[in-house]
């Protein structure tokens, strides 16, 4: 991450960096990402179609063990891909410790599927027009007019990438649900150069695991 904030800060106008700080400082001055979903929090379920139209209910998920969710803002990110490459290198040690991993985009299916097949992905990416579930876990927020104007001028048509007029995105986030519905883990940055790494969840799904072990095979 810090290679390709140097390399950005080359190569992106003084002047647009500084819109762009400007609209992250807002966001994180508006205390938006203190009230998103927290660990302890209980999660509603939600419902939506991965890139081939198939329907994931993420209740039925939690019925088989804990779920990684990841908000992914777009192919047009670089962060965000950074993060989407990361995660796919931890997938095998999420899934070794009974976990599933899911990622939420606003962009639309076709979109997805470029990520997903650029990057190697062999997790799901779920499609979220409107950013309706980021908005249950607190995470959507409208872009100011002079970073949609930036956008504009960068050819990140969000309306065109997102099939959406509303011109939202999420913060990025990263969250482990368990069996239950409750949060158990919550990684949320209002400024999008920050991402944590994804090994970071491991020891609470290891905490999970174990707990769950506990309930099934009590000692005598």
């Amino acid at each position: 991450m810090n290679d390709l904030k140097r390399d950005l800060a080359v190569k992106v106008p003084p002047e647009a960096q500084a819109i762009m700080q400007r609209a992250t400082a807002g966001l994180q001055n508006s205390g938006q990402a203190q009230r998103a979903a927290r660990v302890g929090d209980a999660v509603q379920g939600f419902t939506l179609p991965d890139i081939t139209g198939a329907i994931f209910r993420s209740k039925e998920h939690w019925g088989r063990g804990p779920l990684v969710v990841s908000f992914y803002r777009g192919f047009w990110c670089p962060y965000c891909n950074i993060e989407l490459e990361a995660l796919q290198e931890t997938l095998g040690e999420i899934r070794a410790r009974g976990a599933a991993l899911v990622v939420i985009s606003p962009q639309t299916a076709a979109n997805s599927r470029r990520s997903t097949r650029v990057r190697g992905l062999q997790f799901p990416i779920l499609i979220d027009q409107g950013n309706h579930v980021a908005a249950q876990f607190g995470l959507r927020f409208k872009l100011p007019p002079e970073l949609i104007e930036l956008y504009k001028g960068f050819g990140n048509n969000l309306p065109v990438v997102n099939g959406d007029d509303s011109w939202t995105l999420p913060m990025p986030a990263r969250f482990v649900i368990d069996s239950v519905g409750i949060v158990r883990y919550a990684a949320i940055s209002a400024d999008y150069s920050i991402r944590p790494d994804p090994r970071d969840l491991l020891p609470i799904l290891d905490t999970i695991a174990q707990r769950t072990q506990a309930v099934y095979h009590p000692k005598l």
